[in-house]
């Protein structure tokens, strides 16, 4: 059990740190790449993690669950899918990765491992945003899992994700643990920690919303 346990949790780890090396590295590179075309920037940023998050998905699923995101822990523990101390467990392991993450995204590109991001982001409008796209996302992941649908999670994801990128205000972070790792990265993928509290109470807001919006619509399991 503690062999099965560590494996978990280096796949929760290592996913996270993926996952904060994609978003904030393809960042960087758009940054860099088209400095003076915001639209080309998020595009290009949109792009590479809806391309890259099926692939983590796929890799880590079948040791942790592949959540990498507090958010999605809480409510497959709630929801009856995980036991509590998984959760209790999971969620320090993927802020800790998604903070390892922004500093090997850093450090790829030259910068230093740590630099902590001067863009504010709240705004009415970006709150909302928050609670929006982190509801949207756990109706994605768990329609599927309670419909018998969960092969096609990883594809449904990115795909969400990419599309979120462009249709909410705040570029659609959703996720708590990779909100506190952008805050290490002064690039176009950072949050300054001012705004970073706001989002993250957006993103539990939003994640309950999913919740009950589960539970109250699919409310048996396939």
């Amino acid at each position: 059990m503690k062999v099965a346990t560590a494996r978990r949790l280096v796949a929760e780890f290592l996913g996270s740190a993926l996952l904060a090396a994609l978003v904030i590295g393809s960042g960087i590179a758009a940054q860099r790449l088209s400095p003076t075309d915001t639209g080309l920037q998020l595009l290009e940023n949109a792009i590479a993690t809806a391309l890259g998050l099926p692939v983590l998905i796929l890799i880590f699923s079948p040791i942790s669950g592949a959540h990498f995101n507090p958010i999605v822990s809480l409510v497959d523990s709630a929801i009856g899918m995980r036991a509590w101390r998984d959760t209790a467990i999971y969620i320090p392991t993927q802020v800790v990765g998604c903070i390892s993450g922004a500093m090997l995204a850093n450090l790829m590109f030259g910068d230093a491992a740590i630099s902590m991001s001067s863009t504010d982001r709240l705004t009415p409008g970006h709150f909302l945003a928050e609670i929006v796209a982190s509801a949207g996302l756990i109706l994605v992941i768990f329609a599927l899992a309670r419909t018998g649908r969960a092969a096609v999670t990883p594809a449904a994801v990115g795909a969400y994700i990419g599309a979120a990128y462009f249709f909410t205000s705040s570029s659609s972070f959703a996720n708590p643990a990779i909100t506190v790792g952008r805050m290490f990265s002064d690039s176009f993928a950072g949050i300054a920690p001012a705004s970073a509290p706001g989002f993250i109470a957006a993103q539990l807001v939003g994640g309950g919303l999913g919740f009950v919006l589960v539970r109250w619509l699919y409310p048996r399991t396939a």
